[in-house]
């Protein structure tokens, strides 16, 4: 292999619900919405990421917007495969080559994914050169991206709440004891404000708009130390047909995303009552880690904490531990090989 292996390069990707994020030479180059914009007519694909992302809601009748995964798996395969070639073409250093190197890559999975699920995903990165790739699953990356010791014989349980699944698992000695996926995360969090802003404020608001409310003022309890200041929100009135604006308190966004919150703390009690009893001992003293964006909603690690009776640590930078966790183990493959699909 030696003399070639100037001509492999090695990535590392996040292919996420919301987000994609491409590890290479150990740094994050990519960092995009997981949304491509395809013309109606000549079906080509006029732009992704970021780009695409701000024509969400906004495009005319020859213009669509498709986000190709969802629920964590590849939805949509012609685009996820366009986007994802389209995210490598950019990565600054592959700009500058002649010809596309062959790829070395570790992808990481919902632990619930199935084997076709699987297969989409790898022969999505097969298509875009990748010679070798590997899976990994995401409560997996997460750890390792915690900089958790996964490799020891004691037990860590991992919440990562992402765009599409909710990843819980327990992990020891290099492996998922237990685990559970729920398909409630962030996108399920947007539809529960477009919906309450429906029904409260008579207001319509779009996908993105109730991205924004969650970012600013999105909140999972209904009394915060430091709360955010209240949000004006526009949106259309659905009784008269008119523009309009109401103002809206993190109060209100923490009444609206109860629900779902509930069933994810529910999902982190049945993980903790499958756990065998020695693992159980390691997280009474360990706690649990949060990781993925939604991690990032205000008092969800209090709520969870006042849940389970644990400590509840949300890692730095939770939006990108996956993803370095993944860049981890591409550095050291020999090291993981045990935790990676091949």
């Amino acid at each position: 292999m030696g003399f070639f292996d100037f001509m492999t390069e090695d990535i590392a990707i996040d292919l996420g619900t919301a987000n994609t994020l491409i590890i290479h030479n150990d740094k994050v180059v990519i960092d995009s919405p997981s949304i491509v914009a395809r013309d109606r007519i000549s079906g080509k694909i006029i732009a992704v990421g970021k780009e695409a992302n701000m024509m969400q809601g906004k495009t005319h009748e020859n213009i669509k917007t498709i986000r190709p995964l969802k629920d964590g798996v590849i939805a949509d395969f012609d685009a996820s495969e366009k986007m994802i070639n389209m995210f490598i073409k950019s990565i600054p250093a592959l700009k500058k080559r002649m010809f596309t190197p062959a790829l070395r890559m570790v992808v990481c999975i919902p632990s619930g994914i199935t084997e076709v699920e699987m297969r989409a995903v790898k022969e999505s990165c097969e298509r875009v050169n990748g010679k070798e790739v590997y899976l990994i699953h995401e409560p997996m990356a997460a750890a390792i991206g915690i900089g958790i010791d996964i490799m020891q014989p004691k037990g860590n349980m991992i919440v990562d709440i992402g765009g599409g699944t909710t990843e819980i698992a327990v992990i020891a000695l290099g492996g998922i004891v237990c685990d559970k996926s729920v398909k409630i995360a962030g996108d399920v969090f947007t539809n529960d404000i477009v919906y309450y802003m429906r029904t409260q404020h008579n207001l319509f608001v779009g996908e993105s708009t109730a991205e924004k409310i969650k970012i600013q003022i999105g909140a999972a309890i209904e009394d915060l130390d430091g709360p955010p200041e209240d949000m004006s929100v526009q949106g259309r009135d659905l009784l008269t047909g008119k523009p309009k604006q109401v103002d809206v308190s993190y109060r209100e966004i923490a009444k609206a995303l109860d629900k779902s919150i509930q069933r994810i703390e529910d999902a982190v009690m049945e993980t903790l009552s499958q756990t065998p009893p020695e693992l159980a001992a390691d997280i009474y003293n360990t706690g649990i880690y949060l990781a993925g964006g939604g991690s990032m909603l205000r008092g969800l690690d209090k709520r969870i904490s006042q849940k389970t009776d644990l400590p509840v640590y949300i890692a730095e930078d939770p939006l990108r531990a996956v993803v370095r966790g993944t860049g981890m183990a591409l550095k050291n493959i020999a090291k993981f090989k045990s935790i990676l699909i091949k």
